[in-house]
């Protein structure tokens, strides 16, 4: 799904913060040549009881988008605690009382020639967006299997998100609403599930819930870490990764993806085949309810997961 963006006046580019029509690069920036950007994508929910907007796990999101540093060769003056002062700042700036969508990116700023990354310069810079929901969160999806095969971890690794790396969720995407679906399942090469296209994927199968595990070619998502421990923490219920089948897919109970953009969005379909009955089943339901509690500050056991801006 594409997003017509909304952005906030403010966005820092190049060590300050500057009004977002002039927070551009190059057209020889490094970056924009070979795809050698990282980012995040981190989610604020405004909360009207209290009349301010909560970002769900900030530090978390900071803590895997510096780690991921490492595998693309970057180095940046931003340590930690600036970068997440800077995800308030912009939302503070932008006024937004309504959700936001945070993205903070480091990319290869310099302007040279030749596909690499050890030796060339890094910059940092994050803006906002409004954004709602980014998918049907209410109905279940429709979703094909796709044709196109994830990224393996030793060509481009899927757990860092990688600029570059996205023209394969592009394709996923594309070829899945051509079709006349709503979302796309990737397989690895070996033949077995990996996630959708921008999301982790769940199913639920005799009373247990089943997810890919960390060494299936997927992001180690924030979300899926958030549903994995409340499912166990409030649902009581037994969470298991490992490798998940094809035809597991048609045979499941429930599914589901989830993501910072998907939320927890149910399947009501893969390849034109129901899961379950066709609706949103009552686990999904159930997570749903407990996720938006937590992410809306309105779960005290999890209120620290939750940052104030204002």
């Amino acid at each position: 799904m594409a997003i017509h963006m909304q952005p906030g006046p403010i966005a820092y580019f190049e060590g300050k913060f500057v009004p977002v029509e002039q927070a551009k690069v190059s057209i020889m920036t490094h970056a924009f040549n070979y795809g050698t950007g990282l980012f995040e994508g981190i989610r604020g929910y405004y909360c009207a009881d209290e009349d301010n907007i909560l970002i769900f796990k900030l530090k978390e999101h900071v803590d895997r988008f510096i780690r991921n540093f490492n595998i693309l060769c970057m180095d940046i003056p931003e340590g930690p605690q600036r970068i997440e002062e800077i995800c308030v700042e912009v939302v503070r700036r932008s006024g937004f009382k309504e959700g936001v969508y945070i993205r903070p990116l480091c990319y290869k700023s310099e302007l040279s020639l030749g596909p690499k990354l050890k030796g060339v310069e890094s910059s940092f810079c994050c803006y906002v967006i409004k954004l709602g929901d980014y998918v049907d969160i209410s109905s279940g999806l429709d979703v094909a299997v796709s044709s196109w095969r994830r990224l393996s971890d030793n060509a481009i690794p899927s757990r860092a998100k990688c600029t570059g790396s996205y023209i394969n969720s592009a394709l996923a995407a594309t070829e899945a609403k051509q079709a006349g679906f709503d979302e796309a399942i990737y397989l690895r090469e070996d033949g077995t599930v990996a996630e959708g296209s921008a999301m982790n994927i769940f199913m639920v199968l005799n009373n247990r819930l089943i997810t890919t595990p960390p060494t299936a070619d997927i992001l180690l998502g924030i979300t899926r870490n958030t549903v994995i421990q409340l499912a166990q923490e409030e649902l009581g219920i037994e969470v298991i990764e490992r490798p998940i089948a094809r035809t597991e897919l048609y045979v499941c109970d429930e599914l589901f993806f989830c993501g910072t953009g998907a939320q927890v969005a149910p399947v009501r379909s893969v390849d034109r085949r129901m899961v379950g009955n066709g609706e949103p089943g009552p686990v999904s339901k159930r997570l749903q309810e407990v996720y938006f509690n937590v992410v809306q500050g309105k779960a005290p056991t999890y209120r620290q997961w939750c940052t104030p801006v204002y």
